[in-house]
Formats: structure tokens, sequence, C-alpha cells
């Protein structure tokens, strides 16, 4: 599937891509939305209110923003993070993937939206960080993954040719945005939260697991 003598570089998404998107999707929907009401002494409307706001900033740097949550919301999030976070993990084979990565030299890059408030917490529970060459948050460029602004953005800080360059993430959106920069080589997660069902990805090829676009024999090796 992948030619890997044509790629110098992988750019990684780390929610959804390289992690299980479970943490986030319970954190967001369930925990947050029921300890907000607890903390703030509130009625089951104002839960209801909460998860269509959170839904509202989908896209913008807001909805990733933990700084903005706990500034509009009153409460604490990193803390409230915490009380879930045995939740936070590696998808099956990610960490197979990034060995395997490691030992064949492309620059390896995260790419994430997550701001630094969420990396400081999930990078020291997974380990990621051993593996990657860079991180770029979109929250030091100012721009979310969904905008053109944050490809610009990020070639200035990290060059790289994006036509020797594969890019895996699983939102559609952000995909597209990718595409639209003239990324060449893009993937997508079919199924980024393990406790909800695949996701129907009509415009770009979905990964079940990244031994699947290792070369032959290699994915033997990884299970």
């Amino acid at each position: 599937m992948i030619d890997w003598r044509a790629i110098d570089t992988v750019l990684l998404d780390m929610d959804g891509t390289l992690l299980d998107l479970h943490f986030d999707s319970h954190f967001w929907l369930e925990h947050l939305p029921r300890r907000y009401v607890e903390l703030h002494r509130l009625d089951e409307a104002a839960r209801l209110a909460l998860r269509d706001r959170i839904m509202g900033e989908r896209g913008t740097l807001n909805w990733y923003s933990l700084d903005y949550w706990s500034r509009e919301l009153s409460v604490d999030i990193v803390a409230l993070k915490r009380e879930v976070q045995h939740l936070i993990g590696l998808r099956s084979d990610a960490l197979d993937f990034l060995n395997w990565l490691r030992k064949a030299h492309p620059r390896v890059v995260l790419a994430t939206n997550a701001d630094r408030a969420s990396l400081e917490l999930k990078l020291p529970l997974t380990g990621l960080d051993d593996y990657l060459d860079a991180i770029v948050s979109s929250a030091d460029l100012g721009e979310p993954k969904e905008e053109q602004a944050f490809w610009h953005a990020m070639q200035k800080v990290e060059p790289f040719d994006p036509q020797r360059t594969l890019f895996i993430d699983d939102n559609p959106h952000v995909l597209e945005s990718a595409r639209q920069f003239g990324i060449r080589y893009l993937l997508g997660i079919r199924q980024p939260d393990s406790q909800r069902p695949e996701l129907e990805l009509v415009d770009f090829t979905a990964l079940d697991r990244f031994a699947d676009i290792l070369p032959p024999g290699e994915e033997s090796a990884h299970g």
C-alpha cells in the first residue's frame, strides 16, 4: 500500500490515531458534563446543554483548549482529566509501528490539535515522545489542523516535502485539509475509539492496523 522508499516524513495525529480515542470521548461527553453539574450543583438540563456546547466548538482551537474550557466552565479541566487518566492508552499496535519507524528512519512528527496541557498529561503516561523527532501542536501555531493556515505555519517550523510525506489522522476534515495542502500519502483510522463502531471513511483509505502498511515480511513480525 505504501512505497516507503518514497517517504521522508511521517506526520502522525495523536488522539484516535496513536492513542485510543475512548479516553477523550468518555471525558468530554460523559465525565466532564457529569462532574460539571456536580461541582456547580446544576440539573440534568445543564448537563445536556454542556454536551451541546462542547460539540458546538468542534473543529476550532477552543474545542481543543483545556485553558478555554477551564475558564469558561470554572472547573480545573486537567484535574478532572486525571480522575479518568487510567483510560489513556495506545491503540493496539501503535507501539510496534513506532518502533518500526524508528528503525526505518523517516522523520516522525506528531502533528496534533491537542494543546500543551493535554500533551503534558498524555506523553508521560504513554511514552510517545520517545519515538518522535518533533511535536507540533496547533495551539502553538494558532490554527487547528482543519485550516490551511495550520499547514503553512507547520511547514515553517518543521519543513517537509508534501509529495514525500505520509500523514495519518482519524479526522476526515483534517485529512481533507492536508490533501488540499498537497500532502500525497493520506490514511485514516477505521476505529479510532475502541468502544465505538467503526467509521465510514468515503474519501480516504482507512487502516484497521498499522501492520497493514508495513513492507512485506515486516507485518508478520509485528503480529
